[in-house]
């Protein structure tokens, strides 16, 4: 059954920002990166299913935001290379979290750049720029906090308080990077910064719009799709019940249970069937040096 697990892996891969083939994560031998495996940020990040539902709500969550929602709208080919975009994403962060430093601050700086060029008018008149401290605050938190949320609920090696707080510390050096500003650290002060951003939330079309064409999106290849349409709903399912509320997606308790398990089942599949990931290189790499 070697074929199969080839077959699963490479649609798993094509997916991620290894489909660029910009980034040697296997090379030099025994640079740890940013880092390194001892870190907390590696195996959340390290894990395809939990990362894939986190990102999906993350998505949700971030474009309830009107301002990330414009840079977005604006300035994005979001909704006609949404896989694209989840590449260029994926390699972003698989690059800041298993790449060697160089390559690692490289995307960095590159990304940095991309963000001068993004700004423009919310419809309401209000001005935003990607490169806002506070904007690139919201972002990290939202997607930071939908990752950490997966992973507890679908691969739980990261649970202890000090060890949730080591991934936000390690992530939040990275937006600091970018430019965010006044990064909250903690869970709880990741939950106390969610909901005090609430009031500057809104849901209007085109937060609408962006959940439509993420929730209609089909996965390449016909096996992939009944998978695909779990792993949405896991991500709308990860969402705070005041975010899903504004977004009018729910799920039922069944639907829960049964999303729950589809995930759990796929995760199984998926990583016994993907050995050259990201993680799997620069695992590769540092012990290469050893």
């Amino acid at each position: 059954m070697e074929w199969l697990r080839q077959r699963i892996e490479r649609q798993v891969l094509g997916l991620t920002g290894m489909a660029l083939n910009e980034i040697d994560f296997e090379h030099p031998h025994g640079d740890p990166g940013l880092f390194g495996p001892q870190s907390a940020i590696w195996p959340v990040h390290g894990d395809f299913t939990s990362m894939l539902c986190g990102g999906i709500s993350a998505l949700l969550l971030q474009m309830l935001h009107p301002l990330a929602l414009a840079g977005v709208w604006d300035h994005s080919s979001f909704r006609d290379d949404i896989f694209g975009r989840l590449r260029r994403t994926s390699q972003f962060i698989s690059a800041t979290t298993f790449a060697t430093a160089a390559d690692a601050e490289r995307l960095i700086d590159k990304v940095k750049a991309i963000h001068l060029r993004v700004n423009g008018t919310d419809i309401d008149g209000t001005p935003y720029a990607a490169s806002d401290p506070h904007l690139l605050t919201w972002v990290h938190i939202a997607e930071c906090s939908s990752f950490m949320a997966s992973h507890l609920r679908y691969r739980r090696t990261v649970v202890t308080p000090s060890r949730q707080a080591q991934y936000f510390i390690e992530s939040a050096s990275i937006a600091e990077r970018l430019g965010a500003r006044n990064v909250p650290k903690t869970p709880q002060a990741v939950a106390e910064y969610l909901e005090l951003m609430r009031p500057q939330l809104r849901c209007d079309e085109r937060t609408r719009e962006v959940a439509r064409v993420l929730m209609t999106t089909r996965l390449p290849g016909r096996l992939a799709q009944p998978a695909g349409t779990i792993l949405m709903k896991a991500g709308i399912d990860l969402l705070p019940p005041w975010a899903q509320e504004m977004l009018d997606l729910r799920l039922s308790p069944l639907e829960q249970k049964m999303v729950h398990a589809g995930v759990h089942a796929i995760a199984a599949v998926l990583r016994r069937s993907v050995r050259n990931g990201a993680y799997h290189c620069a695992m590769r790499r540092v012990r290469a040096g050893r």
